[in-house]
């Protein structure tokens, strides 16, 4: 088991704390989220596969599928538990890092922004470039009259 966490209170009760122990409390809904949108032939495939780390051969020997089934099976499954963890309310449980962050939900804008936007400042001309590293030996770029004439080139 992790420590527990002294954590702050999200949105007016932000002077509030209390203790979790998010690992546990995240595994806890993973389970029960799963368990309640799967049905029985789903769950079984999802806890041989994914909770007990079974691979395919060993699935569809114990679930008596052929290995159509069963990969049709697991992309159904990915596609249900993914749409159910990122629409749970009130938090959700993807992405985690909101879930493990605290991420606190706000209220949608009932109507759009009014923004102003600036016209953007005139580009400035390119200063005169320096090279990090040294110049090598015989490169006409790096020769202080070549390199200003080439500047004047490309500025032309």
């Amino acid at each position: 088991m992790t420590r527990a966490t002294l954590e702050t209170g999200a949105g007016s009760n932000a002077s509030t704390f209390r203790w979790s122990r998010k690992d546990e409390e995240f595994v806890a809904d993973f389970y029960l989220v799963s368990k309640r949108t799967l049905d029985p032939q789903e769950w079984d495939i999802f806890r041989y596969h994914f909770m007990l780390g079974a691979d395919w051969r060993l699935c569809c020997r114990r679930l008596n599928i052929n290995r159509g089934q069963f990969f049709h099976s697991i992309y159904r499954i990915e596609q249900k538990l993914g749409r159910n963890f990122k629409e749970i309310e009130p938090y959700a449980l993807f992405p985690v890092d909101e879930y493990f962050g605290g991420y606190a939900p706000t209220p949608a804008w009932d109507e759009p922004l009014d923004i102003d936007f600036e016209d953007p400042p005139e580009e400035k001309p390119l200063a005169k470039v320096i090279p990090i590293r040294p110049p090598v030996k015989g490169n006409p770029l790096h020769e202080e009259t070549r390199q200003d004439a080439w500047l004047e080139e490309k500025a032309a």
